[in-house]
């Protein structure tokens, strides 16, 4: 056990963001506000130590993670395992036209973690394929003494199930873990002498 710290940040704010639309797996971009918020978030995450940063490959994460990683000096790693959950049908959709065309899944969707838009993956999937991502990481820092803290870049969905992953709760509250906002953040922490993760804080960020 090594890594004492995790922080997962969402990505600033895409033109699908204002346009309400699902991305997904869909590579959207970041506005001109998404970027003023990477940049005022940088200096908070620059004061905090970090050993690695990690983003998913999609666009909006990476020129996120870019400019989080300017002031601390480090690279980005990127790794598909990261990406936001895959919406199938819904992807470049609002909700409303969701609905229209699925009556009652959204509902259904944001509270079983178990189930799947029509041609996409669950929460379940997603935890599957991200938490093994710190797991590697944490036995790898394992080789540079004094490693401790992981930043992570990546997508509010994502971030939610990976953060419930983590602190081993049961499936059935995981919709208890709330929505994030662009460029805001969660914290995961444990003790040196005990490998239970816990959470310190959610939706952290820089008011405006």
């Amino acid at each position: 056990m090594t890594l004492r710290r995790v922080v997962l940040l969402r990505h600033g704010q895409t033109d699908y963001n204002v346009a309400g639309r699902m991305q997904g797996h869909i590579d959207s971009q970041l506005t001109e506000e998404g970027r003023e918020q990477a940049l005022r978030a940088a200096p908070v995450l620059g004061a905090m130590p970090f050993d690695r940063i990690v983003s998913s490959d999609l666009t909006r994460a990476v020129d996120t993670a870019n400019t989080i990683a300017d002031v601390l000096g480090l690279p980005v790693k990127l790794d598909t395992r990261l990406r936001e959950t895959h919406l199938g049908e819904w992807q470049g959709r609002r909700v409303d036209e969701v609905e229209v065309d699925y009556p009652g899944q959204i509902a259904e969707w944001r509270g079983d973690p178990r189930w799947t838009p029509p041609g996409g993956e669950s929460r379940v999937d997603v935890v599957r394929r991200s938490l093994p991502v710190v797991e590697e990481i944490d036995a790898d820092l394992a080789e540079e003494p004094g490693a401790q803290s992981l930043l992570i870049v990546a997508h509010g969905g994502m971030i939610g199930g990976l953060v419930s992953g983590l602190l081993d709760l049961p499936e059935a509250v995981w919709p208890i873990i709330g929505g994030m906002g662009n460029c805001k953040w969660a914290v995961v922490a444990r003790r040196a002498d005990h490998p239970r993760w816990r959470l310190s804080g959610y939706n952290i960020g820089v008011t405006t």
